[in-house]
């Protein structure tokens, strides 16, 4: 073989296996805690523990995960006679990312603002409680009229 000219060293291979192999471990361990955190926060949003009621046990419950505000439909009734006021709330929640806000007039006036929502509905409407700067958000307790049924969470503005 008179084409090949021998090395003046020997190559290290050793050095490069390793250095080789350290590399595929750190992007292995980086992708799998990558992974790791993307599954314990699905996981995490999807289960809440809670004590169970009366046994002080934590229980494990199935939570379905918070709806976006694009996929929720909001009432909103002036409840405090102020011309407008559900108008400006309403464009108030569609900046927010509401998919429809609808201002109404209420049939009577209120005292305090309050976020009532159906069955469902809860932990958006505390989000929509908290995003309107209410403090309150309560189960829907009265009937809308028909026109009115396809909102899941109802904002009545009072004088407060």
């Amino acid at each position: 073989m008179e084409h090949v000219h021998p090395l003046d060293r020997p190559f290290p291979w050793r050095a490069a296996a390793l250095a080789a192999a350290a590399v595929a471990l750190f992007e292995l361990t980086a992708l799998l805690a990558l992974a790791g955190a993307r599954l314990f926060h699905v996981h995490h949003a999807a289960v809440q523990t809670r004590p169970a009621p009366g046994t002080g046990r934590v229980s494990r419950e199935h939570v379905q995960p918070l709806r976006p505000r694009s996929g929720i439909s909001v009432l909103v009734l002036n409840g405090n006679g102020v011309s407008g006021a559900a108008g400006s709330e309403a464009t108030q929640l569609l900046r927010q990312g509401y998919r429809h806000a609808v201002p109404s007039d209420a049939p009577s006036t209120y005292a305090r603002s309050v976020v009532l929502f159906r069955p469902g509905w809860q932990r958006e409407a505390q989000r929509l409680a908290r995003d309107a700067g209410i403090g309150a958000a309560t189960p829907l307790d009265v009937r809308l009229p028909a026109s009115e049924r396809g909102y899941q969470v109802v904002l009545i503005l009072g004088a407060n």
